[in-house]
């Protein structure tokens, strides 16, 4: 999927992106939750990511709690059981616990037709999947990015928030929080609980946000 490569894993920090972009404070936050997101739900974590999540520090809204969370379960993780939490949650053997995708959320089944839709959306605002990458665009990282990029920009002029609510409520609403539950209470989640704490309650946010477009 599309997503900025400046060299740290994905996230954009705040510097880079107020040298490129007028944004506002609050839409760099929220589109560096997203690039997070995306990027563990990419590929586990390396040690020097791990590092960084362990110095984050949170304060008590539910996105803080979920990062203060974050922290503490971060410093006591190694790459390997990272990689290993994400092998089993969504590769496995013949599959993962679970199934990151949009259709599969909301028809039971991969390429259904809220892919179709997604991929209608995503020529319409200029977005498209990198030649390397074989996965479905519904895939839950890939759907963070594009989220990440609306706000900032990496598809042309970034997006209104009336454009980012009409992709949101489309493609992501609909099932990511959902998703996000599952992931925290998943068998298979240590690291990842986190992940999905942080995620869900990201999503409430967003989603309250959006009802005041």
């Amino acid at each position: 999927m599309p997503a900025r490569n400046n060299g740290s894993g994905g996230l954009m920090t705040m510097g880079e992106a107020k040298l490129a972009l007028s944004i506002s404070e609050e839409d760099l936050l929220r589109a560096n939750v997203y690039r997070l997101l995306a990027h563990v739900l990419r590929a586990g974590p390396s040690r020097a990511e791990l590092d960084t999540f362990a110095c984050m520090t949170g304060d008590d809204t539910p996105i803080g709690k979920a990062v203060t969370a974050l922290a503490r379960v971060a410093a006591g993780t190694t790459p390997e059981d990272a990689s290993r939490e994400f092998h089993d949650l969504f590769i496995g053997v013949g599959r993962g616990e679970l199934v990151p995708y949009g259709s599969y959320y909301l028809t039971g089944f991969l390429n259904e037709k809220p892919l179709a839709r997604l991929r209608t959306d995503m020529a319409r605002l200029g977005i498209a999947r990198r030649d390397e990458v074989s996965e479905p665009e519904d895939n839950i990282a890939a759907l963070c990015e594009m989220m990440a990029g609306l706000i900032v920009g990496d598809f042309g002029n970034s997006a209104d928030l009336a454009e980012q609510k009409r992709f949101f409520s489309a493609h992501v609403g609909s099932w990511a929080k959902v998703f996000f539950t599952d992931l925290e209470g998943a068998r298979s989640s240590v690291f990842y609980a986190c992940i999905g704490q942080l995620g869900a309650a990201f999503m409430d946010v967003e989603g309250q946000a959006f009802e005041m477009v």
